[in-house]
């Protein structure tokens, strides 16, 4: 039957083959992120230079890490103040999302930055008055500081339709996680916490940040962390040099 030779494999890959053509932006960051990237498991924020991805440069923004699991954006553009209606630089990047989805962009954050990692984030705002139902898509990218660790996120944000009345806040439709390193799998919400490890292993080093790109927002206190975010689908693959 026709049906029998459509795996799930392929959907998937139709999937994002779509959804590459309807958010161009992504796929631009992530182009050049790679180019810059090489052999190498991530970029330092030091060789980012915005006329690598001018075609993008609207929907593109640089976060850096003030806690596990939040981002602040250091430079943003200016779609993302569109979707806001405000100036977005200096603002936690979960202020884009509904109160009842900041809890899962908390984890991927966390995996994007701690696995290291790669992510691509479904999102949708539902319609209102003023407000038609608006679909986006998250990219996020990990970057070493001048100090090697990854505590900054090259990434990009774009809406496809009209944004209506402002500010647009978004829930997790999707999330697609592709894990730098490989091997390991990365764990599912709710899957039970890692052994303890043993007495006699060395807890590694605390991460080391580097120095931002603009003056400092001020402090942000990440909200507590929720129960209850959607799994994340894991999709492994191999990058060609």
């Amino acid at each position: 039957m026709p049906g029998d030779d459509c795996k799930t494999g392929d959907v998937i890959s139709m999937e994002r083959f779509l959804a590459a053509r309807r958010f161009r932006a992504g796929g631009i960051v992530e182009s050049y992120w790679q180019a810059l990237r090489g052999p190498r498991v991530m970029p330092a924020r030091a060789e980012i230079d915005p006329r690598g991805i001018e075609d993008a440069l609207d929907y593109a923004f640089i976060g850096e890490r003030i806690a596990p699991g939040h981002v602040r954006l250091r430079v943003a553009g200016s779609h993302l103040s569109d979707l806001m209606g405000m100036e977005v630089r200096g603002m936690p990047l979960s202020s884009f999302l509904s109160a009842a989805a900041r809890p899962a962009l908390v984890d991927v954050l966390a995996r994007v930055l701690d696995t290291p990692a790669m992510a691509t984030v479904t999102l949708v705002s539902a319609a209102g008055f003023g407000r038609p139902r608006l679909d986006a898509q998250l990219r996020l990218l990990p970057l070493e500081s001048d100090l090697g660790a990854p505590s900054r996120v090259l990434g990009s944000l774009e809406a496809d339709g009209a944004i209506g009345r402002a500010p647009r806040r978004f829930d997790i439709a999707d999330t697609v996680l592709e894990p730098l390193l490989g091997g390991t799998p990365l764990p599912r919400e709710g899957d039970p916490a890692p052994a303890a490890p043993d007495a006699w292993t060395e807890a590694a080093p605390p991460d080391a940040d580097g120095h931002g790109l603009s003056e400092d927002a001020g402090a942000y206190t990440p909200p507590p962390r929720r129960h209850g975010a959607p799994h994340l689908r894991l999709v492994k693959t191999e990058r060609e040099d």
